[in-house]
């Protein structure tokens, strides 16, 4: 059976290119077996659901996946390491996601936790009964044995080593990326919506007490647990925002990420070119390709620039239309952040899609200050989250200045491009 690899490592006799960057190793028949186990884990879980009508069965059910995913890169050590399985039978394996890497290093070995977001984003922890998911561990030869204990979000997790700093410093917070940018935009009340447009894109919805869950491009979370609160989100991504812009300077379309936004409005439409991204693996397809579609003699940079920025706008109108159809919660503010938030064609046209205002923050990087915001509650800095609302600064508000419909017909020809780029 021919090998595919994705190793990236230069010289790979295996790999369809070499790459600069090292990354997870795949081969053919391993994304075979993971196929039919994703087949075997979807039917289990959707018959379990049919037949309680229990919602936690249901996240399982929809299950996606891929190479990025922890549960599937877990599965695969233990199936292809000796080592790790070993010392997971002798109880002296650990696994946790960077922010338990993180924690204990900074406790040299004295703290092993994690927090309830960044285990509800691993695939294998159960949002509905809060712990990990002893059935899906079990599909998938996952020893139960290696997970961390689950803590609050805002929680006093001890202090880093005094060696390391100086002084031992309290970590009174441990939280995963999107959902501490979620608390830094101050999303408390169901409805709430964030878009996060850096690296990738998240559309998070902010559901309140009730956990949600979509057959259809959205998976539930545990947004953060602070005493008896739990406040659940749904989530919908994308790959490639960032990326394909800073891709796009890589090869000299521009110098200076400004410049784009007059770039793109320096001229009055794309000409039909179209750009459809695929950098990283999609979820969906991984065999997606990234193109550029539509190019005639008359293209220039500022065409290609105006389709790379429109495809993150149409992108976002995607998501939104299925959070639309598919959250059965009225949708309250929308707030943008992320370094693409800067990128005033990209936030007005998205706003001019889907109709609705949205509020950008002066400070773009929300992730930083939502663990902030997590640790001064937990340290008793701050008392309330109505202290941290007062703290807000919105620099811009973009309203929709265009109807939506005429942005269809250029829309559509990106759709249709998109699916030529499918199963290259």
């Amino acid at each position: 059976m021919e090998s595919v690899c994705w190793c990236n490592k230069r010289g790979c006799t295996r790999c369809r290119t070499s790459h600069e960057a090292s990354c997870w190793s795949w081969h053919l028949d391993t994304e075979i077996n993971f196929h039919y186990m994703a087949q075997v884990i979807h039917v289990i879980f959707t018959v379990l659901h049919f037949l309680t009508r229990n919602d936690r069965y249901l996240a399982p059910s929809f299950l996606t996946f891929s190479t990025q995913q922890t549960s599937m890169k877990l599965s695969w050590v233990f199936k292809n390491i000796h080592e790790a399985e070993e010392a997971a039978r002798k109880n002296n394996c650990c696994f946790g996601t960077v922010d338990t890497w993180l924690l204990y290093r900074l406790t040299k070995g004295s703290v092993y936790a994690t927090d309830y977001s960044n285990a509800s984003a691993t695939g294998v922890f159960e949002p509905f009964t809060k712990r990990w998911n002893p059935t899906l561990c079990n599909l998938l030869s996952i020893p139960m044995s290696i997970y961390p204990p689950v803590k609050d979000t805002s929680f006093n997790f001890g202090s880093s080593d005094s060696e390391i700093f100086g002084v031992p410093i309290p970590i009174m917070a441990v939280v995963a990326d999107q959902q501490s940018a979620m608390f830094g935009e101050c999303c408390f009340h169901p409805g709430d919506v964030k878009l996060t447009m850096g690296t990738g894109g998240f559309w998070n919805v902010n559901t309140g007490e009730r956990l949600f869950a979509s057959r259809r491009s959205l998976y539930p979370l545990i947004g953060w647990k602070i005493g008896e609160e739990v406040v659940y989100l749904t989530e919908g991504c994308m790959s490639d925002i960032g990326t394909a812009i800073k891709w796009a300077q890589d090869i000299n379309l521009f110098t200076n990420v400004d410049e784009t936004a007059k770039m793109a409005r320096s001229i009055v439409e794309s000409q039909g070119v179209c750009f459809v991204p695929g950098f990283q693996v999609s979820v969906n397809d991984p065999y997606l390709c990234a193109s550029f579609m539509g190019l005639k003699p008359s293209t220039t940079r500022n065409h290609l620039v105006r389709a790379i920025l429109e495809s993150v706008a149409f992108r976002n109108k995607q998501l939104y239309d299925i959070i639309v159809k598919k959250v059965r919660i009225p949708l309250q503010t929308i707030r943008a952040d992320g370094g693409v938030s800067n990128n005033s064609f990209v936030m007005q046209m998205t706003s001019d899609l889907i109709n609705k205002k949205i509020e950008k923050p002066a400070n773009a990087d929300m992730s930083s200050l939502g663990a902030a915001f997590l640790a001064g509650l937990a340290s008793g800095f701050w008392t309330d989250k109505e202290q941290l609302k007062k703290l807000r600064r919105i620099e811009a508000v973009f309203e929709p200045q265009k109807d939506s419909e005429e942005y269809k017909p250029a829309m559509d020809t990106w759709l249709q491009a998109t699916k030529r780029s499918l199963h290259w």
